[in-house]
């Protein structure tokens, strides 16, 4: 398998490294708009042979289509913003190649009662080109990173082996992360951060299907395992539940978020002053979104590693009947320590846990064991595989019984 990379961001930086220990490819190439930033990501791991840099500009669908066939990829990791999708996305079809991404298309409120109706959703723009893979032999797979990404196979896992009916698939993220010498610093992308945590959060449910609350509502008290504890977790907008009641029978999906009262304040400031907004404004003669601003004042998530400490948790909350046909409550979750992944592979935790999970779904596209066409999200594969090999990359799932 020859794997592009478009985007050496945090996440584009750590799939090369994390790879590196496989041998199910041939050649990965990384790609970006600066190509010094794709340099440093492969050159830091000294085998020129399986690993090259690239400039492309990831908005250009045709020189995305030129830059597939020059690297003479199989398959193209979509490591970019999700703004950024639909020119990639597109171009992997045009190119007939395999594509994969870890945030799905943007989504759109509902133009007069966003915090009630769904508009736009998620992911709408690649699910509604399903066929046109599906009758090309294709295969785009969409959302798997961590959250979206294992979370799903975690439902998927649930829903197979570990319970007869489930009432609920909710994803649960926390940490307890902190960042030495500033107040606020987002461990990711800044603009991603703010389009889910500032939109209005999707809930789905059995008969009444996706519907919009509130930014931030429906406030619970969650236990993290590992020594993180218990934070309190709100409604955020997520691609999990877009993608899991296509795949995964269950009455409700939701996803919440355990963000902390003071970053939430902080968004909850951008929103009043307008600096979470993506339209330009004029400023001194010259023309700037104003989400831009707030990107370029923050520090870079993937220079953040060494002055980090503590653990991120990604897990998925089932709650249901059991195999054995009594109540169960099953939390299954990934924990990564910020010291260990600085240690062993350079990254930063919330960055290497997002970017392990492609990784494995391509050496299982490169084995045989995931196969198939359309455009699918993980829990439509099965998680047997995928648990299995995450383990073998020694970073094995936890499953806490409640």
């Amino acid at each position: 398998m020859r794997i592009l990379v478009v985007g050496a961001g945090g996440v584009g930086s750590a799939v090369p490294a994390i790879a590196q220990r496989r041998d199910f490819f041939t050649h990965m190439t990384v790609a970006d708009l600066a190509p010094e930033r794709a340099r440093a990501a492969v050159e830091r791991l000294g085998e020129p042979d399986r690993f090259s840099a690239a400039r492309v500009d990831a908005s250009d669908e045709a020189a995305l289509v030129a830059l597939i066939r020059e690297a003479n990829a199989d398959a193209v990791l979509n490591a970019c913003d999700p703004r950024f999708n639909e020119p990639i996305f597109a171009a992997s079809h045009a190119a007939r190649v395999t594509y994969l991404d870890m945030a799905m298309t943007l989504s759109r409120p509902h133009p007069t009662d966003p915090y009630r109706e769904p508009g736009v959703l998620l992911g709408d723009l690649q699910l509604a080109e399903a066929e046109a893979w599906e009758r090309a032999g294709q295969l785009a797979l969409v959302g798997i990173g961590v959250e979206p990404g294992l979370s799903d196979v975690f439902a998927r896992y649930a829903a197979d082996h570990l319970f007869s009916t489930i009432e609920e698939v909710g994803v649960r993220d926390g940490a307890d992360l902190r960042v030495e010498g500033y107040a606020f610093a987002p461990t990711f992308s800044i603009w991603t951060t703010i389009e889910e945590c500032l939109n209005p959060p999707l809930i789905w449910e059995r008969g009444r299907g996706w519907f919009t609350t509130e930014p931030f509502s429906e406030p619970e008290t969650f236990r993290f395992p590992a020594g993180i504890g218990e934070l309190e977790c709100v409604n955020v907008e997520h691609e999990e539940v877009v993608l899991i009641p296509r795949w995964v029978d269950c009455e409700r999906v939701t996803f919440k978020y355990g963000l902390g009262a003071d970053f939430i304040g902080v968004l909850r400031t951008l929103r009043m002053l307008g600096l979470d907004a993506t339209e330009p404004v004029r400023v001194r003669g010259g023309e700037v979104a104003p989400r831009d601003v707030v990107a370029a004042v923050l520090p870079d998530p993937a220079t953040l590693g060494e002055r980090m400490s503590g653990r991120t948790c990604a897990g998925t909350y089932v709650t249901g009947t059991g195999v054995d046909g009594g109540p169960r409550r099953t939390y299954l979750h990934h924990v990564v320590d910020n010291e260990w992944s600085m240690r062993e592979y350079g990254a930063q935790a919330v960055v290497w846990q997002t970017a392990l999970n492609p990784v494995l779904a391509l050496e299982l596209l490169a084995n045989g064991s995931w196969k198939g066409a359309g455009v699918l999200g993980p829990e439509a594969f099965d998680a047997v595989p995928f648990l299995e090999l995450l383990a073998d990359y020694g970073a094995p799932h936890g499953v806490d019984e409640r």
